[in-house]
């Protein structure tokens, strides 16, 4: 035998996680979470929004073909991207907040990867039994009950991916359209692609990746230590009143045993195989049904609940020192989650506070710099400007152009009579306009004289909001 066949090897193979069904408080919650988040994300896309003849009638769609972004009444427009930026920016603070009060709740409770590998595994219960039954069931033989019971998870574990993936592409397009064209094959082949890769994932990650997805491939277990401190609260396990562990109860010396009896019911729940016991770990996704789990088995042996529970650092301080711990408030709200919540709320604010300002009418004016003046026959001066009208309604408007200035000026729009243009639904017009100033005026004498641009509708309808927004720009004279 060579010394290389000797030597033992670095790596280990991965062992599977099995984890035991628990009852609990925080299970519970779980369940609910997943039942909620599964629920929005498969139904969203069905529900009906009535927006009129021109435009779908689905509430939540991502219209990439025509560039906008429907949420039930509202509207998002590609100019208006800074709302979903603010979006992620809330998304960005609520992570932080979350983490700085306790730790990985989203990764415990709200991380698809974790809500899909919640239902997979509940999926693998129902076919083969809790967790002895599928230690057993994963180290026999391959017969004809694995066989059997493997092929019935896996297509369970593929219709799921498939109802993801599905689900995925219906928001992109209206979704009982799409479906028909899936079924019937005419659908474009972009769509069965998303499905086939969003179907393979799921089945794979949720299915048999699992916690090595969160432990090697996400980068937040790696990020979130930036952003906990001594006061978060994260699971922790009281060795100070666990210790030292033993389960012999009745034999010589148990009264000098700590309140753990070493039954491994914690770790044999937890979904990422790990031992709180051994402190807090980058692996621990602070889920709680180690909490749930050994809370069950206090109560059996008659002793005080939380050997298990969410702790910070300074509670560990107390405890030990025989104080009582913080109140849970004191943890939560402190001047970094406060903070948080300030910004949080602020740009939530700020968003809402823009969308109910916003005009249905969006107009750009571009000045034609080449050449900056024209001068007339009669000595009038000339400016040319292009203009751009987007129309956000639902139905083809006319809307009238003026022009107001400190100076006396006059405007021409280009082949439209009175000044009025007509702008399609949902679309945009351009449109070239002449700004005037007469011989020997201010303005004609100036160099640069401040103008503003106004579009505003034609025909208003009594008791309607008056779509109106105007721009700012330079009419040049021919001063120095």
């Amino acid at each position: 035998m060579s010394s290389q066949d000797s030597q033992p090897s670095l790596y280990a193979a991965r062992e599977p996680v099995f984890p035991k069904r628990v009852k609990g408080t925080f299970r519970t919650l779980k369940w609910w979470l997943m039942a909620l988040m599964l629920g929005a994300y498969y139904i969203a896309p069905w529900i009906r929004w009535d927006r009129g003849p021109e435009l779908p009638d689905q509430a939540i769609l991502v219209d990439l073909a025509h560039r906008r972004f429907f949420f039930f009444m509202i509207e998002i427009w590609p100019h208006e991207f800074y709302f979903v930026a603010g979006l992620l920016i809330m998304a960005g603070l609520g992570l932080f907040l979350f983490t700085s009060a306790a730790g990985r709740v989203w990764c415990g409770y709200a991380c698809p990867q974790t809500v899909w590998t919640d239902l997979m595994i509940l999926v693998e219960r129902w076919v083969e039994g809790d967790r002895n039954a599928r230690l057993r069931l994963h180290r026999q033989a391959w017969d004809g009950e694995k066989i059997r019971k493997r092929a019935i998870k896996w297509t369970l574990w593929l219709l799921i991916g498939l109802a993801t993936g599905g689900a995925w592409v219906f928001y992109f397009t209206d979704a009982p359209t799409l479906l028909s064209n899936l079924l019937t094959g005419q659908a474009h082949p972009v769509a069965y692609t998303t499905i086939a890769i969003l179907t393979a994932t799921t089945f794979a990650f949720g299915g048999f990746f699992r916690e090595q997805v969160c432990i090697y491939a996400c980068p937040w277990p790696r990020i979130q230590a930036a952003m906990m401190d001594e006061d978060t609260l994260t699971i922790a396990y009281r060795e100070w009143r666990g210790e030292p562990r033993g389960k012999h109860r009745k034999a010589d010396g148990a009264d000098e045993l700590g309140d753990c009896i070493d039954c491994m019911a914690c770790v044999n729940v937890c979904p990422m195989g790990i031992d709180i016991r051994d402190g807090q770990q980058m692996a621990c996704i602070t889920c709680g049904l180690c909490i749930d789990a050994c809370n069950d088995i206090m109560d059996k042996v008659g002793k005080p609940r939380g050997l298990i529970d969410y702790l910070a650092l300074t509670d560990e301080t107390r405890e030990r020192a025989g104080m009582p711990p913080k109140s849970i408030w004191k943890h939560v709200f402190r001047p970094r989650t406060v903070l948080y919540t300030v910004l949080w709320g602020g740009v939530g604010i700020g968003l809402i506070v823009a969308l109910f300002l916003r005009s249905d009418i969006d107009m750009n004016v571009s000045p034609i710099r080449n050449p900056l003046f024209v001068t007339l026959s009669d000595g009038t001066i000339r400016n040319a400007y292009d203009v751009r009208l987007r129309n956000k309604l639902g139905s083809d408007h006319d809307y009238a152009l003026t022009v107001t200035s400190g100076s006396h000026v006059t405007m021409k729009v280009e082949g439209a009579e009175g000044n009025v243009v007509r702008v399609p639904a949902n679309d945009t017009l351009s449109a070239r306009l002449y700004i005037e100033a007469e011989a020997g005026s201010e303005a004609a004498q100036s160099a640069r004289t401040d103008v503003r641009i106004w579009v505003s509708e034609a025909v208003t309808t009594p008791g309607s909001k008056e779509a109106r927004t105007y721009h700012d720009t330079v009419f040049n004279g021919a001063g120095k």
